[in-house]
Order: C-alpha cells, then sequence, then structure tokens
C-alpha cells in the first residue's frame, strides 16, 4: 500500500466523508455536505477553517482570491462536489488550486455519484517555506 504524507488525516477526513454519504446518500447540495462534513469532523477531533479565503498569485503577485472548502489541521485542503461523476477537469482544477495555493496535500470529495468518490492529490510544484532569522 502506497505511504502518502498526512495519511492519518487523510483516512480520517475520508472516514468522515463516508459516514456523511453512507447517511445522506447522494442528491443534495454541496452545501448540505459541507455543513454534515462539519460535524463530522468536529466529532473526529479535526481541526478546520470552512470555506477559507485564500489568495491566488501569479509571478508572485497575488491576482485574486478563492475560497477553499476546507483546510484541515493547517495542511490539508479539502474541495467538495456533489455531481454525478467527477470528471478530468474537476481534478485538474483542485490541481491547479494546490499550485496557486502552494500547499502540498488536497482532497477532492465527490458525494453526487451512488458512492463516494475522493481522490487525494499531491502537489508536484509544492515550495517548502521557511523562515530563517538574519544572522
Amino acid at each position: 500500500m502506497e505511504d502518502y504524507k498526512y495519511r492519518d488525516i487523510t483516512e480520517k477526513i475520508i472516514g468522515a466523508a463516508m459516514r456523511v454519504h453512507g447517511t445522506l446518500g447522494n442528491g443534495f447540495q454541496e452545501v448540505i455536505y459541507q455543513r454534515a462534513l462539519e460535524i463530522e469532523f468536529q466529532d473526529v477531533n479535526l481541526r478546520f477553517t470552512r470555506e477559507l479565503e485564500m489568495p491566488v498569485y501569479y509571478k508572485g503577485q497575488q491576482v485574486g482570491e478563492r475560497r477553499v472548502d476546507f483546510y484541515v489541521e493547517e495542511k490539508i485542503m479539502v474541495e467538495l462536489k456533489a455531481i454525478i461523476q467527477l470528471e478530468n477537469v474537476h481534478l485538474a482544477q483542485a490541481k491547479n488550486y494546490l499550485e496557486a495555493y502552494n500547499m502540498e496535500v488536497g482532497l477532492l470529495l465527490n458525494f453526487g455519484a451512488a458512492s463516494l468518490q475522493f481522490k487525494r492529490l499531491k502537489n508536484p510544484k509544492f515550495i517548502e517555506t521557511t523562515f530563517l532569522p538574519n544572522p
């Protein structure tokens, strides 16, 4: 089995999403799943921010902002969908968000299918930022 960075956290997130989907099924609007997932995250003690405004950068300059559905444990971006089938465009969009926010790990969750769909995402262009004190 492949090892993922922050696997323990992503497994908690996916488990919470499975419980939501198992209870509600498919067919609701995204916001319903968002609210239910918020309750599940609280139940499993995941720290999160919902609909966090994140700056989007181009060549080092901020060109706009976009809301992340969930920012979990200050490490993982979680994007929700409530559509019949995930398409490549949704995966590309989520990968672009990771790059634009310079985040290393993300999850794309789709509640609209008969079974929960999820994709773990890793940003190959992630740049770890550390601030070193001036000598």
